[in-house]
């Protein structure tokens, strides 16, 4: 299946929600300012979220002021124009190599499988993979992982639970450097917003990084879950306050009218979408390409 099929799918709950409603707002009738309170409204119901939403709208109403568009399907290409503008904008990540590739979150986003899946990504773009079983806080996190290695034929670096985390980074260093590994994956424990003890730990993780590998591209990937929608923007908030954010994975896409937190996230962060998980199979991620999800959104 291509991936413009497997967005396609993964965003059919969202196209439904989003998409249909806004067809039906805007197949007949003048621009009005009733026009444009009911077009918020759509966006907020698809967790776009209020602020963003009012925005959108206001943006889309000026440029329709400006180039006199007195028809209400106009408005929705001004629409897609608005919000392909958000993606277009955003910084674009082009994975080099070697890389580490830190995974953060919080509990229950999908982040194990999310390693899985990109382990499984990497392999089939001929890459050589290393696990890093750094989330030694939560009971059974490092067993997960090693299911996902021995499902994806991936080795993996993990100590005993309880061990300290930055440990095992250290030695998962050690190991890429010696095998001249194209990609390190590193779990982490799913940090709580008030758990200020598993921030540190991830700062810890990121000196040593910084110290034993400074040869490696370095990305920071937060791992969020769709069908949190606008709780998805708090997680950001939380943890760009400990790490640098260099990406998003945006998990369970295919499960919920909420993808639109996704244009939130470009409008109010700019920050990329760089992998979107499709479905529950393994080869169910892929590389975000902005122009089809917008393209298929609308």
């Amino acid at each position: 299946m291509g991936l413009f099929k497997k967005i396609g799918n993964a965003l059919k709950k969202t196209k439904e929600a989003l998409a249909r409603k806004i067809d039906a707002l805007l197949s007949h009738g003048e621009v009005d300012d009733e026009l444009f309170e009911d077009l918020t409204d759509i966006l907020i119901s698809c967790d776009i979220g209020v602020k963003s939403s009012m925005e959108i709208v206001d943006e889309v109403r000026v440029e329709a002021h400006k180039r006199k568009i007195r028809k209400a399907e106009g408005v929705k290409e001004l629409l897609k124009e608005t919000i392909a503008g958000y993606f277009e904008n955003a910084p674009k990540i082009d994975i080099q190599y070697p890389a580490i590739i830190t995974i953060i979150g919080v509990n229950g986003v999908g982040k194990t499988t999310t390693i899985g899946k990109l382990a499984n990504y990497f392999k089939n773009q001929k890459k050589t993979v290393t696990l890093v079983a750094g989330d030694t806080f939560r009971a059974a996190a490092s067993s997960q992982l090693n299911e996902w290695a021995g499902r994806t034929k991936t080795r993996i670096i993990k100590h005993a639970e309880g061990a300290d985390a930055a440990a095992v980074v250290f030695d998962g260093i050690a190991s890429a450097k010696a095998n001249n590994t194209d990609v390190l994956l590193v779990d982490t424990a799913g940090r709580l917003h008030t758990k200020v003890n598993l921030m540190s730990e991830l700062q810890k993780i990121e000196r040593i990084i910084d110290r034993e590998y400074d040869s490696a591209n370095k990305y920071n990937f937060i791992v969020l879950d769709a069908t949190t929608g606008q709780n998805a923007l708090s997680q950001i908030n939380a943890f760009s306050e400990y790490a640098k954010i260099d990406g998003i994975v945006l998990t369970k896409l295919d499960g919920t009218a909420k993808g639109g937190v996704i244009i939130a996230i470009e409008k109010e962060y700019n920050l990329p979408v760089v992998f979107v998980g499709t479905g529950e199979g393994v080869d169910d991620i892929d590389f975000f390409n902005a122009k089809e999800f917008v393209d298929e959104l609308f």
